[in-house]
């Protein structure tokens, strides 16, 4: 693809963030299935919810733009997924195998967070007022998912993983 504009950067942006939802979709139930506390179990099902969302806001944009809906790979999320693979390999206890899979999933909000964000701006900038709102609606999403991560963890998660000796 030529990169001549704006325009072309962003289009370039929502293929990757539109691969890296659909990874995550197929990622999140995985996730769920090995999380030991309800909470968390909770909190991966109800993202997983959210995530379908986002892929359908993403399509929303590229039908507006007269794009297909297709990503181009996102080698990112691919690395970050493979990271949660990893730690579902260890043979970790369930406080600490939580504990783990709350920092793989923060790390795959924080990078959700900067793709929205950046591509949120490029559509300010370029007067596209519907595509911009609808990529500020995902990003706070992925905000309120990292922040419940981050309260889960605090509140019980991590305190049960520095309790447990082996």
């Amino acid at each position: 693809m030529e990169m001549s504009s704006l325009q072309d950067l962003f289009v370039d942006e929502l293929k990757d963030l539109y691969n890296a939802e659909t990874q995550l979709v197929k990622a999140l139930p995985k996730m769920a299935k090995a999380a030991g506390h309800a909470e968390l179990k909770a909190a991966f099902t109800d993202h997983l919810r959210q995530t379908e969302t986002h892929v359908t806001r993403l399509e929303k944009i590229f039908e507006q733009l007269g794009e297909a809906a297709k990503g181009k790979k996102c080698y990112a999320m691919q690395g970050l997924i493979e990271e949660g693979k990893e730690l579902l390999d260890e043979d970790a206890d369930a406080e600490i195998l939580d504990a783990g899979l709350i920092g793989a999933a923060q790390k795959v909000e924080h990078y959700e967070m900067a793709g929205y964000g950046t591509a949120r701006t490029h559509a300010r900038l370029l007067g596209n007022k519907t595509a911009a709102n609808l990529l500020e609606q995902t990003l706070n999403e992925e905000k309120a998912a990292d922040e419940k991560l981050g309260k889960i963890a605090e509140s019980v998660v991590n305190m049960d993983a520095a309790g447990h000796q082996a």
